[in-house]
């Protein structure tokens, strides 16, 4: 009624039948060509075959007919029936007396012509679609074969990655927007609920911008980061980043992590070709020594398999330990503060407008128990009158609300064992103290360096020659890798009390050299934002010096000389364990390491 608004409709009368009549009538006339329809009364006029030819003699295309026959001309094969029928004229013409036959026969083989054509084109759809069935069933045959992956499912997915914390939901966003086809398993998609992970340095919101995730921390209240106050015995010092620079916009970022993991999440699965499920991987699929996938079963506990050419297994070390203060105020604002407290630092951050995350290291291998009240103790008694005094009432608050979780810490380094078909990742791989913050900001510089060296590949499926090729991803992170878990491990252990008078000497010297400002806070600062990526030995050992060089002031002796040889000696038994498992080779002197110029394989 809308294309016809001049449409009526009408009764029709009915002085017999039971039905009711209608008639629809439009004024508007309908476009389009007009049909041609013939019918069978035009044969028994006197006059049909003049009039016919008239008709066709006056026309420059012959008739109608005759255009439908050309457009379906190049059917080859096909077109039989209608050549007959478009030859009735000749036909009908030809044959003065027999004309009514003629038509007949004619008539009689469009329609036997029209019924092959139709045959023809239904055999052939048929033949169509039964091919296609058999490759689908071919295909899902081979992928599902006595639990293996086989190189047919190629299609579905290019990388399977293994966790979506802060590694994984990155690392998917990234590798699907340079249109990989990316599937992710996480074991839990609610939010996390964690307290790592939640102190991002200027240098990974730079990583953060590189990979197009900085929104991500927008809308989930993330304060802005300048640097670190140090406090020790009633004095503090402040340690800004060496932020002049960069853009006005750059700082460290500290936030709730499940915040932030939530938004990467969001962000990955926005992308059609990164697909996110919620299950438990349980084991890898290997043939032959290749890593072809994984084993896993679903939230309704159903066992699955994935394969792809690449795994990447980034699933972390999940943590139950979450502490939070309520309204705080730092003593200063926007600053991570470190208290060097005995037994061993304090860590004060803010995670929010309203909320300061304290963590507290425990030092020995057994952790007070919480069920029987000995972490209340511990807390109360040891690390409590260490507190600075503008944190000491809600630190005690905190504690007598009895939210108290633990976790176990660890530094691990990385200690690659390369394996074709898959890769390690995140804290899977390598980890060091969370005193520096520095976990994210070494996780998403990796990521920066593996999509620099998976965006040349044309095709992964190789696994030996891709494997032997991200070789070269264990020797182009360490840059920044090295650097922050150097400075994470020797500041822990530098920072921590000992009974050792060396060592007390060492961590007052560091304490006052960082104190000095310039040259001696920016840089230790900018190693430790991941701003630059220059090695923290030329600074650990100039505390050293600098901590020989107050023992000698003003008049050296005998005793004030060996505590200074001992204070070397402790520097360096901190600093040359940890170089030699970051490698020396690949610290130092990368460039010398065979991989570092492995080239794309090229099939």
């Amino acid at each position: 009624m809308l294309k016809l608004p001049k449409t009526t409709l009408t009764s029709l009368p009915r002085p017999v039948s039971d039905h009711c009549r209608h008639l629809v009538n439009s004024s508007l006339s309908i476009g389009g060509p007009t049909p041609f329809r013939f019918e069978n009364m035009w044969l028994h006029h006197k006059n049909f075959k003049l009039n016919i030819s008239n008709w066709v003699a006056g026309m420059p295309s012959r008739w109608a007919a005759n255009k439908i026959h050309l457009k379906y001309a190049r059917y080859s094969g096909r077109n039989t029936g209608i050549e007959l029928v478009f030859d009735f004229l000749s036909l009908a013409s030809s044959d003065e007396n027999g004309d009514r036959s003629v038509l007949a026969r004619s008539l009689l083989a469009s329609l036997v012509g029209y019924a092959l054509l139709y045959i023809l084109r239904f055999k052939n759809e048929k033949d169509r679609k039964t091919s296609a069935s058999k490759v689908r069933n071919e295909r899902v045959k081979n992928l599902i074969n006595n639990g293996e992956c086989r190189p047919e499912n190629r299609s579905d997915t290019d990388v399977i990655i293994v966790g979506a914390g802060v590694v994984g939901a990155a690392l998917a966003y990234t590798l699907g927007k340079d249109a990989l086809r990316v599937r992710v398993i996480e074991r839990d998609l609610t939010e996390p609920d964690r307290i790592v992970g939640e102190l991002l340095q200027p240098g990974g919101y730079l990583k953060l911008l590189e990979l197009g995730l900085e929104d991500c921390i927008e809308e989930i209240d993330a304060q802005r980061v300048f640097g670190y106050a140090l406090l020790k015995d009633g004095r503090n010092t402040r340690l800004s980043y060496p932020l002049e620079k960069f853009n006005s916009d750059l700082s460290g970022r500290s936030f709730h992590n499940g915040r932030f993991i939530q938004r990467m999440r969001k962000k990955a699965t926005s992308l059609s070709n990164v697909q996110m499920e919620q299950g438990t991987v349980t084991s890898l699929i290997e043939e032959n020594g290749t890593i072809k996938g994984v084993q896993y079963k679903t939230k309704s506990g159903e066992e699955l398999n994935a394969c792809a050419p690449l795994t990447i297994v980034c699933d972390g070390c999940f943590s139950n330990l979450r502490r939070s203060l309520c309204n705080p105020k730092l003593p200063f604002p926007n600053h991570g503060h470190v208290i060097l407290a005995n037994p061993s630092p304090i860590l004060f951050y803010p995670i929010s407008s309203t909320e300061v995350r304290c963590l507290v290291d425990v030092p020995g291998q057994k952790v007070p128990s919480i069920a029987n009240g000995e972490m209340t103790k511990y807390l109360k008694t040891v690390v409590a009158p260490q507190v600075p005094p503008e944190l000491h009432d809600a630190f005690i608050s905190a504690i007598d609300q009895g939210s108290i979780r633990t976790m176990l810490n660890r530094s691990m380094p990385a200690d690659p064992y390369p394996t074709p078909g898959a890769l390690l990742m995140g804290d899977a791989f390598n980890m060091r103290h969370p005193l520096t913050g520095g976990g994210m900001t070494v996780a998403l510089s990796d990521i920066v360096v593996l999509r620099e060296l998976l965006r040349p590949l044309q095709d992964m499926n190789d696994a030996s020659a891709l494997c032997k090729y991200l070789e070269s991803f264990y020797t182009l992170r360490k840059p920044v890798a090295s650097t922050i878990n150097t400075l994470a491990g020797a500041l822990y252990k530098v920072f921590c009390a000992s009974p050792d008078q060396a060592r007390k000497e060492m961590r007052d010297a560091c304490f006052d050299y960082l104190a000095l400002g310039g040259v001696c806070s920016t840089g230790p600062v900018g190693l430790l934002s991941g701003l630059n990526a220059l090695s923290f030995v030329l600074h650990f050992f100039a505390v050293a010096i600098y901590g020989v060089g107050r023992l000698l002031l003003p008049l050296p002796s005998p005793n004030r000389l060996w505590l200074g040889a001992r204070l070397i000696s402790g520097a360096s038994a901190i600093i040359f364990p940890i170089i030699k498992a970051e490698g020396v080779r690949q610290m130092f002197f990368p460039a010398t390491v065979p991989a570092y110029y492995r080239v794309p394989p090229v099939k």
